[in-house]
């Protein structure tokens, strides 16, 4: 007995072997594929090992800042705690000058006056 197969079987076994060597061909094209993928990789991992580097030396630096800062801000504090407030502000102490200047204005006017008995009136 004869056995029919249907056609498609025989296109599909005809095809096999093609497909075989197409897949060998995208095998051996693979490793090809992956070595540079790798290289690539290794340069973007090299690339942010640097920038991780110099973000953490940044971070280093920002921290001393901060902390140079925050000991620059006690010793204003000391200082300034230290230091008497001072009696008068400017303003103050220009009202005071001027009227210091009116008291002696005033009293070397009355010195210079002198005692006098009679009053000096107008002459017509």
């Amino acid at each position: 007995m004869h056995r029919h197969y249907p056609p498609f079987l025989f296109a599909a076994l005809s095809l096999a072997p093609a497909l075989h060597a197409e897949e060998a061909s995208v095998a051996a094209e693979q490793p090809a594929t992956l070595e540079q993928r790798l290289a690539e990789s290794e340069r973007h991992r090299n690339e942010l090992a640097v920038q991780l580097q110099s973000a953490s030396s940044d971070s280093a630096q920002l921290a001393r800042l901060r902390q140079e800062n925050q000991r620059l801000k006690q010793q204003l504090h000391d200082v300034q705690t230290r230091q008497p407030e001072r009696l008068l502000n400017e303003e103050q102490t220009w009202y005071v000058t001027g009227a210091a200047t009116a008291l002696l204005a005033f009293m070397l006017g009355a010195l210079s006056r002198g005692r006098r008995r009679q009053r000096r009136e107008w002459l017509n």
